[in-house]
């Protein structure tokens, strides 16, 4: 079940941006593979997948909502967090809410399929893959720490994938380390 494998390394490899014991949203969770990462990182996770299943076995690692994001209304009207996760999810539509959803201070960590996908196997409808440069035209309003789009293997996939923070005040300069310390 989608969840169960290992988190994803580009949440790990960026996970260091996350404030401690911050409020984390993961989108998406499946079963909970980052939210059980992050838990053991000191942060307070929360979840949302449609799916009731994968539902059940995240709740142990933090609260979860059950809801369809595509055809209901956003469970999370008005809040934001101090780091949004999303990997392989892609609703072209709820972009601008998973932006908004970054509080001052905060990150989102985003990884998905990209366009050259489809010649490589699943997902292959370009409704599923992000084309060119479209992640970080969706996140415009926040700062870019890393941006990668292009081709990993084992398995062969076709990736775009972005850190980015969502400054407190503009005049600040923050430091935002390239690396854990």
């Amino acid at each position: 079940m989608h969840g169960t494998e290992n988190p994803s390394a580009w949440l790990q490899r960026w996970a260091h941006l996350i404030a401690p014991g911050s409020r984390v949203l993961d989108v998406a969770c499946g079963a909970g593979r980052h939210m059980r990462w992050l838990a053991t990182q000191g942060h307070a996770v929360q979840g949302v997948d449609r799916n009731p299943d994968a539902v059940a076995l995240a709740q142990a690692f933090g609260e979860v909502t059950c809801a369809d994001i595509e055809n209901g209304p956003w469970p999370f009207a008005g809040q934001t967090f101090g780091c949004v996760v999303v990997t392989h999810y892609l609703w072209r539509p709820l972009l601008p809410t998973i932006v908004q959803a970054v509080a001052p201070g905060g990150v989102l960590i985003y990884e998905t399929f990209a366009a050259g996908n489809e010649i490589v196997g699943k997902p292959s409808r370009p409704d599923f893959l992000l084309q060119p440069g479209e992640l970080l035209r969706a996140t415009e309003s926040l700062r870019t720490v890393a941006y990668e789009d292009g081709f990993e293997p084992s398995p062969d996939r076709f990736v775009q994938r972005i850190a980015a923070v969502r400054l407190g005040h503009q005049a600040d300069v923050p430091r935002l380390p390239l690396r854990a310390d």
